[in-house]
């Protein structure tokens, strides 16, 4: 594993932040709905509801975005949105994953094929890629805002898992469902937090020549071009 840094999803996702901050979006906007649709406007009562809206309050958000999108999912012309994961296989046998959340499930299956089809790669079937990754809470901390040893200590403290850096930001992993705990108690020592997310992250990554990780790269960003798919992660090895 030496040099083969877990966050290479996240630093391939930071070269394009406003794009991503607009994925985290949309894809919360498209939870609040699917939520309020299954259980009403309550978060009280609604326990989906309250999680999208911790969820909603990690993306800093703005809560009029989340008060007029829970008005519109209460409207009946609103469609549901269906939560989805495709599984591919890319070049040289790296693993992707794309998060759907769709309120078409024939036109997403289209998109993917027609990925597969200009960019190479081919959709798997469920399970067989999915089985090289685990789910984490991570987030993220500018080291312009923190001291390491303090938020090394307040993370772990609160539960975190692991620590580590990059050039620009400490990183924090977390339990899938700690991660708002985490998050909040690093904001309550008044460190504010870049992003807070749940993420894919890779057990075993695949070196790639350069030729392979350009052809993995263009389908990876046709995928993340797609407006259904919220997130794309794979377990491309830094390392060219």
């Amino acid at each position: 594993m030496a040099g083969h840094s877990k966050w290479a999803n996240i630093k391939h996702r930071k070269g394009r932040a406003d794009a991503a901050k607009g994925k985290v979006f949309s894809r919360i906007t498209k939870e609040i709905i699917s939520a309020v649709k299954q259980g009403g406007e309550d978060p009280k009562s609604n326990a989906k509801l309250r999680l999208v809206l911790d969820k909603a309050r990690a993306a800093n958000m703005p809560n009029d975005n989340v008060e007029r999108n829970i008005k519109k999912a209460s409207s009946t012309d609103q469609s549901d949105y269906i939560e989805m994961t495709y599984e591919l296989y890319g070049h040289g046998g790296v693993g992707i994953i794309a998060q759907v959340m769709t309120d078409n499930k024939n036109r997403i299956s289209s998109e993917m094929n027609i990925a597969t089809n200009k960019k190479g790669g081919s959709v798997a079937s469920p399970g067989s890629v999915m089985f090289n990754f685990e789910q984490k809470g991570v987030i993220q901390v500018s080291k312009e805002k923190s001291d390491e040893e303090d938020l090394f200590l307040i993370a772990t403290d609160s539960g975190a898992e692991d620590f580590d850096a990059t050039d620009e930001f400490f990183m924090i992993t977390t339990a899938p469902d700690q991660l708002f705990k985490v998050k909040a108690e690093i904001e309550a020592k008044g460190i504010s937090c870049e992003e807070a997310n749940l993420e894919m992250i890779p057990k075993v990554y695949v070196d790639c020549d350069s030729e392979t990780r350009n052809a993995n790269m263009q389908l990876i960003e046709w995928l993340e071009n797609l407006e259904d798919v919220d997130a794309v992660f794979h377990n491309i090895s830094e390392d060219v």
